[in-house]
């Protein structure tokens, strides 16, 4: 059963009880991601969410790990662009231990300027690290020239001159402005007694009274459209594709999901078989739409040998061009719609996964749809839906490229769009 309730102090909290799993998942969505800094503070969240490791006024940074660890526990945290969340996963008899370390890392941080000082380090290794993938590389290139000048377009990790500037002073006044209960969701899925639940929040959430603020949250109002080169001495040719996408509150969020399972989406999909399956021309190429609250994106990403790239666009270039033109078959939208079905329902079967439903959901939409109801938004996709999702996605024939490879190929991709007479 899912339920939720508000703390005097102003948390949000859904839960659903699993009476038969031996397990709970606690996650703390906190509603501030990348999408709400400025080119000034990018990175900060992301700084933050490792901060509230470095130790607490009760628990040192080793303790924070050997107690979750003493219990075959797990805890970790992540930032996205519109949340950041911090989560454990326990044993249900540990529950009451997950609530007493979580509150204290958000509650009682320290902040101190030596792990700050180290952290800088690790996080300036991070963005080394994802510098070094051409696969994140081509696809932060890509955001950045797709959103433009709209804060989806920066990194959720940051900028290394950001990360070396940053204050002590200034991590602290931002994580008091949008780290706050007015900003919080916690989600709880698993077994456990719900009246006990509601306790231990009362116990370790409600003397936290710090009022803050909501970030600004600004539409996507224009995309990028072109071909960027970024210069890489590797084998292959990474290349990303971005169409305008669907918003998260869209009703044709449904829609493009199935469309995407149709296009690129699964092993069986067109992109898949005509590219890799009958060709052989790639190792992988897939399809993915991103859905935020401020705007979306449609990509098509794949990689390749430079000299193969001809024929693989030639084919994705066809592939689009069928779509626009002879839409989708029913039985298509029958394999999607189960493909979708099938991939929803066994998501559900862990505590972790359900959790993050829960939370993700209830922060971004304020609203939780049951098993029941999602399924039914997805048997209810109509062929007609589809093909009005193809025509926004693909019929403004506009575009934006990200290529990572060690020679430039622009020239060679941009003649072969207009050839095409289609992008």
């Amino acid at each position: 059963m899912i339920d939720c309730f508000t703390t005097d102090n102003g948390i949000r909290v859904i839960y659903e009880t699993l009476p038969h799993f031996n397990s709970v998942s606690i996650g703390l969505w906190f509603g501030i991601g990348s999408a709400y800094e400025g080119k000034k503070d990018n990175g900060i969240t992301h700084f933050i969410e490792h901060l509230l490791f470095k130790g607490t006024e009760k628990r040192s940074p080793r303790q924070i790990a050997v107690e979750v660890d003493a219990i075959g526990g797990q805890i970790n945290a992540f930032t996205a662009k519109e949340y950041t969340c911090l989560y454990c996963k326990l044993l249900d008899e540990h529950i009451e231990l997950g609530f007493d370390i979580l509150s204290d890392m958000v509650i009682n941080s320290l902040f101190d300027e030596a792990e700050i000082a180290k952290e800088k380090g690790v996080i300036l290794e991070e963005i080394c690290m994802y510098e070094d993938s051409p696969e994140d590389l081509v696809y932060e290139n890509l955001a950045k020239n797709y959103f433009l000048n709209h804060p989806l377009a920066l990194p959720i990790i940051g900028r290394t001159q950001n990360i070396r500037a940053f204050t002590r002073k200034q991590i602290v006044d931002f994580y008091h402005s949008y780290f706050t209960p007015n900003n919080l969701v916690i989600s709880v899925a698993g077994k456990f007694n719900k009246e006990r639940l509601k306790d231990l929040i009362n116990k370790y959430f409600a003397s936290w009274n710090v009022k803050g603020k909501q970030p600004v949250k600004k539409k996507v109002k224009d995309t990028g459209t072109g071909i960027s080169y970024n210069k890489k001495d590797i084998e292959q040719i990474h290349l990303s594709f971005a169409f305008p996408g669907v918003e998260l509150k869209s009703e044709a969020f449904y829609p493009s999901q199935v469309l995407n399972s149709i296009l690129g989406g699964s092993m069986s999909s067109r992109l898949f078989q005509k590219v890799r399956e009958d060709k052989g021309l790639v190792y992988s190429i897939y399809s993915f739409s991103l859905a935020y609250m401020a705007g979306g994106m449609f990509v098509i990403s794949t990689s390749m040998k430079t000299d193969h790239i001809t024929e693989v666009l030639k084919i994705v270039i066809e592939e689009l061009e069928t779509l626009r033109n002879k839409g989708i078959s029913e039985t298509e939208l029958t394999m999607a719609k189960d493909h979708l079905k099938g991939n929803y329902i066994m998501g559900l079967e862990s505590a972790d996964s359900r959790m993050t439903a829960l939370g993700m959901n209830k922060l971004l939409l304020d609203y939780v749809s049951s098993p029941a109801e999602t399924i039914k938004k997805i048997n209810d996709v109509s062929l007609a839906q589809v093909s009005s999702c193809i025509d926004m996605i693909f019929g403004a024939k506009k575009y934006t490229v990200s290529t990572v490879s060690s020679n430039d190929m622009t020239e060679e991709i941009s003649n072969l769009f207009k050839e095409s007479n289609y992008l």
